[in-house]
């Protein structure tokens, strides 16, 4: 089972804490020796769990009541984090209004997933396919290829652009789509049908699966290269 946490909790690391943000927490405790890190819904929770772990007070932090929630999902106190990152893009008219896509319009899909200090990346296209079914399939494509290499019991930290994907998964549609035999509460047929059939098959065997956003196109390295190799993957299309 998948909890939401809103605060993670650093007893032992670089600096002691509470973080909103799983990114933040990270830096604190990653390649730090004995590290202690949990997270929480509650914050006052996590502030116990510091003083019982350290016997002491928590320092001062920042204020935390106007930072933005951190946007994903963890299990387990977070070791050996491998870092994922997926992207999909057309080139359509469905874009538009009133537009729909075309038979022969470009679309594509990435992954670039960093293990170990390797980098692996993944890319492939097909026509006639909009923004949304090919942001469904980089993910697809790359937890397939995870648990082909047997490495679904490791903690992941996914970087998405999408929040028409993390909606669908964080905020539960998915399986209320299931439950209905894939229809939306108006009735209708999920889009996308047969990838999100899939999606649901595969989620349960990630064990550790932590989903983030980020904003498209701006500073972040692994949504700027997978951005990129989509687009190098339509150009070479014909």
């Amino acid at each position: 089972m998948i909890i939401s946490y809103r605060f993670y909790a650093v007893a032992r690391g670089r600096k002691k804490g509470i973080y909103t943000d799983w990114a933040t927490c990270l830096k604190q405790v990653n390649g730090f020796s004995q590290a202690r890190y949990k997270g929480f819904r509650d914050k006052s929770e996590a502030m116990k769990w510091i003083e019982l772990i350290n016997n002491s007070k928590v320092p001062a932090q920042s204020n935390t009541k106007n930072l933005p929630q951190p946007q994903m999902q963890v299990q387990a106190e977070v070791k050996n984090t491998m870092l994922l990152w997926t992207d999909g893009g057309s080139r359509n008219h469905g874009n538009v209004l009133g537009g729909h896509v075309k038979q022969d319009d470009k679309a594509a899909w990435a992954f670039l997933l960093k293990i170990e200090g390797k980098e692996i990346a993944r890319s492939g296209g097909e026509y006639g396919a909009t923004n949304n079914r090919m942001e469904i399939m980089a993910l697809l494509q790359a937890l397939s290829f995870l648990k082909k290499q047997d490495l679904q019991n490791k903690t992941i930290l996914a970087t998405l652009d999408s929040r028409y994907v993390l909606d669908a998964i964080q905020k539960k549609w998915l399986y209320s789509w299931k439950k209905r035999g894939w229809k939306t509460a108006s009735g209708t047929e999920v889009a996308n049908k047969e990838l999100w059939v899939k999606m649901a098959e595969l989620l349960p065997h990630f064990k550790q699966l932590i989903f983030q956003w980020t904003k498209g196109h701006q500073k972040n390295k692994g949504n700027i290269f997978v951005d990129q190799l989509l687009n190098k993957t339509m150009d070479k299309m014909n």
